[in-house]
């Protein structure tokens, strides 16, 4: 496999993109004036709680409070149910879980726009090229681009290692 990696500077954006054998395989583009918040994990503190609504609005730094869905919140790790489907054991009212000044680590999950702040969830996802890291889950991902099976086991065998 030949790989080959192209960089286009210019004052307004900077590209880079990864050829695999002459075809594109990843492109990445950065705008220094485009603030991307999306994918970006924070330390925040809770403002207020809505049991009305089900949600909570966090501080994290940006012009606009984040909303947190109780949906999208993550306690522990995610069990099995036995039929393949990964579940959370937590509790229904938000008012029970998060109290206004309370710190929570959260990921960004949805741009800001209009009036609206960024949305945010406490299941933090890290990315890799082959894996994903999913800390508050018992399992480890695999990126679907890799078809050969032995090849997707190897991977994961190496990942159970470093799992905490």
């Amino acid at each position: 496999m030949v790989n080959e990696i192209i960089v286009d500077v210019a004052p307004g954006e900077t590209r880079v993109a990864l050829l695999e054998d002459k075809e594109l395989a990843e492109i990445y583009i950065e705008r220094p004036n485009a603030q991307r918040l999306a994918g970006n994990i924070y330390r925040g503190k809770v403002n207020c709680v809505l049991p009305g609504m089900q949600a909570a609005f966090i501080d994290i730094g940006v012009d606009r409070n984040a909303f947190l869905y109780v949906g999208d919140i993550v306690f522990g790790r995610k069990v099995s149910d036995g039929q393949g489907n990964m579940h959370n054991k937590a509790k229904s009212n938000i008012k029970d879980i998060l109290k206004v000044g309370q710190e929570i680590t959260v990921q960004v999950v949805k741009e800001q726009g209009g009036t609206k702040g960024p949305r945010v969830t406490t299941n933090i996802t890290l990315p890799g090229r082959y894996l994903v890291f999913l800390p508050n889950v018992d399992y480890t991902g695999v990126s679907r681009r890799i078809e050969n099976e032995e090849e997707r086991n190897r991977l994961r065998r190496l990942a159970e290692k470093f799992k905490p």
